[in-house]
């Protein structure tokens, strides 16, 4: 999570900015390093809106005025400052773009050690006992994003019998039907994100359920609609979002959830292995 309120602030009113605002909001959080230095007017020029609109942007979030908001963004940056070295030198900027797998990985360690420093723990550990304890498990996952979801619902259904990943957009509606407050809902969504995934989330915490996100962004459209976020950094150098740090977190939930409720999933697998062997499931 972010160490200053400044942030805080942003995310808690996003649901209520204008477009511009929304603009100002993810460019102050993109560039947390350069954008605290900035004057009212090259920020405005940087995001192009007005100087006015910048100005008004500040006293939105309830400070006395830009200078005001600009103090506070620079010391969120002073105490990010150790951990934001560390990231830039997860990737070589002098390196050739010629050697695309090294470019790429390298873009994937930082994006990983980037989601580890942004990481709410204490939401990660409520994510857990949510996914033990839920009736039933609801994933939302279009588009590229299906792919992270069907991962999940694999192993959680394998273990927790309990897990269902919604494929049919036009028939959501019938598989949420009888959508109860102690079933979880878990919603994936990446820019750009996809209108149904936010519906259904709508729709999930209309009928009261518990809801988890795991997006990119804080200023993403799905965080308001989240009991528990879940962030992970996705940028490569390319037209591609990349999954590792969704999938590093996926892959963490999976194994928290297993060891948590390890005898129960001992029992399980023991079972599932004679049943493999029985149907000569794997090549020896």
């Amino acid at each position: 999570m972010f160490e200053n309120e400044v942030y805080e602030r942003m995310i808690n009113h996003q649901v209520t900015m204008s477009k511009s605002h929304k603009k100002i909001a993810n460019f102050l959080i993109e560039n947390r390093e350069t954008a605290p230095f900035l004057t009212a007017s090259k920020l405005a020029k940087h995001v192009g809106v007005g100087e006015a609109t910048v100005i008004r942007f500040a006293f939105f979030l309830n400070y006395k005025g830009y200078p005001d908001l600009q103090r506070h963004l620079q010391e969120a940056m002073q105490r990010k400052m150790t951990s934001a070295e560390v990231l830039v030198k997860t990737t070589d900027k002098d390196g050739s773009t010629s050697d695309v797998v090294t470019e790429i990985l390298g873009d994937d360690i930082q994006n990983l050690k980037t989601t580890l420093n942004q990481l709410n723990t204490a939401h990660f550990e409520q994510a857990v006992k949510n996914t033990i304890e839920a009736d039933r498990i609801y994933i939302i996952a279009y588009r590229s994003a299906a792919s992270i979801g069907s991962f999940l619902e694999f192993y959680l259904d394998m273990v927790l019998q309990n897990t269902e990943m919604i494929r049919q957009g036009d028939g959501v509606s019938e598989h949420l039907l009888d959508i109860k407050e102690n079933d979880l809902v878990i919603g994936f969504g990446f820019s750009r994100y996809t209108k149904r995934t936010v519906e259904v989330l709508k729709y999930a915490k209309q009928r009261g359920a518990k809801t988890l996100v795991i997006t990119d962004h804080y200023m993403s459209p799905l965080v308001p609609l989240g009991d528990l976020k879940l962030i992970a950094a996705t940028e490569i150098n390319s037209f591609i979002d990349s999954f590792s740090a969704p999938l590093s977190i996926v892959n963490a939930l999976v194994t928290a959830v297993t060891r948590a409720e390890h005898v129960k999933v001992e029992k399980r697998l023991h079972d599932l292995e004679s049943l493999w062997d029985n149907f000569d499931v794997f090549e020896d």
